[in-house]
Order: C-alpha cells, then structure tokens, then sequence
C-alpha cells in the first residue's frame, strides 16, 4: 500500500509503501474486541472492598431477646438488613488481568493498522519538531493536514516539546510507537506518525 509523506505544512513530499503484512491484513473484528476487552481488564486496580458483618463495627451482642416482644429473630444489628450493618455478596479484592497468546495480540494490532489504513486515516510525517512547547504548534499541524476529529501522534522517541503542545488540544494525545495498543488506535480516528515511527511498527510485528 503506497501512502503520501507529507511535511508539517501539510505539502506532499514523497511516498512510502506499508507493508501488507502489516497494514493490508483483513480486519479480524473478533481478535480486536478481545484485546480491547483484556487491555480494559488488565487497567483494573481490583481493590474495591466491602465489609461482611464479621468486620463492621459494632457490638455482637444479641439486639433484643429471642420471644415476647412481636418482632422478628435477629442475632445482632451488623446483619445485612440493617443500616450500618454489613454487606451481603459485597465486592471482594479480585485480580480481573485477562491473558491472550502474543500472536493474537500482534493480530489485533495489524487489524486495527489495517482498518486505519483502508479509511485513509494514516498521515505519514517525513519528521516532526517544534522548536517550543506551545499548543498553537499542534493546533495550526491539524489544520494543515486537515484533521478536524480526534488523533493519535505515534513518536519514535520521547519528544516534550511536542508531548507538552499536545495535552491542552482535545482528543487529541502523544504515543510512543513502541507502546502501540488497540484501545488508544480504536478510541481515535486519526494516526499522525512520522517515517521513524513507521519502521519501528513495521521493525516489531514485522
């Protein structure tokens, strides 16, 4: 697949061909959501909590005696029914990391390259830099490549000028390229990477 280089102006410069193992796959819906769904599970801290009411606070004495009084048997008041009392089938501290196989996960990846690919949502940068660390650099970038929607800057490296122009510009976020993953290519519609950025995917799942 042969995609445009474009400079910061927005000017074509050159061209470059992807590689179809890479960006030309058939899209695998399924392989997608699974890796989307496992990178969600996996950011999960799993430390909610919910005492039972053998650790609420209170007396374990019994609330009032067991006949005469009309009422109903209870032990004592930290049973679940009560305000103040413990939690029934309350959330527990549980690990939710989900597992699946490299290859599965390097297919995700491709698919969701290749989906970009096929809707023209991959702009290649011959280089980008910015002298400063302004938002008014990035904001004037989108506009001379004509991006009006949200957008990902996949970089080679670590870059502050540019990944501090960026924070203050909605929907809008920096990447390394070597931290490539599902969610952060799905949740956004456009892929702003320069040539460098380009090699290093096709370097990994090449």
């Amino acid at each position: 697949m042969i995609v445009d280089i474009k400079n910061v102006a927005g000017e074509v410069v050159g061209d470059i061909e992807l590689k179809d193992d890479i960006f030309g796959v058939k899209p695998n819906i399924s392989v997608m959501h699974q890796a989307f769904v496992r990178q969600q599970a996996n950011a999960r801290q799993g430390t909610h909590k919910a005492k039972t009411r053998g650790e609420v606070r209170g007396t374990t004495a019994k609330w009032y005696r067991q006949k005469g009084t009309g009422r109903a048997r209870h032990g004592n008041r930290k049973a679940p029914i009560f305000v103040g009392g413990g939690k029934a089938h309350g959330p527990r501290p549980r690990d939710y990391s989900k597992k699946m196989p490299r290859k599965m996960r390097r297919l995700a990846l491709k698919s969701a390259l290749s989906a970009k690919a096929v809707e023209k949502e991959i702009v290649v940068l011959d280089e980008i830099s910015f002298d400063t660390a302004k938002t008014k650099n990035v904001v004037n970038l989108l506009g001379n490549l004509n991006i009006t929607t949200s957008a990902v800057f996949l970089l080679p490296e670590s870059n502050e000028n540019i990944e501090k122009s960026v924070r203050n510009v909605p929907s809008v976020i920096t990447l390394r390229a070597n931290y490539l993953n599902v969610r952060d290519l799905l949740k956004h519609n456009y892929i702003i990477a320069p040539k460098k950025s380009i090699a290093l995917i096709e370097d990994f799942l090449g």
